[in-house]
């Protein structure tokens, strides 16, 4: 006679070696999303570190820009002043 406790076992193992192989590939799955995003994220971070450096001498030629106009307003109201009668 087969004992059907036995028989069960097999069915049971195979169960459990299925659902183990899918929470597996789940958790795996989960993972390499993860390491993606975290991927992404760094070369975004590069990409704004390298905009932020270049940002400062824009920040500087502006500066210099202005100091040139005020020089050249200073001039012109110097002369309008001048010419008038």
């Amino acid at each position: 006679m087969i004992d059907e406790s036995a028989a069960a076992l097999p069915t049971w193992m195979l169960f459990s070696a299925a659902v183990g192989f899918i929470l597996g590939e789940a958790y795996g799955d989960s993972v390499r999303h993860r390491k993606c995003l975290e991927q992404a994220n760094d070369d975004l971070r590069e990409r704004l570190d390298e905009a932020c450096a270049g940002g400062e001498p824009i920040h500087r030629q502006l500066k210099q820009q202005r100091g040139i106009l005020n020089d050249i307003h200073k001039r012109i109201v110097a002369l309008a002043e001048a010419l008038e009668p």
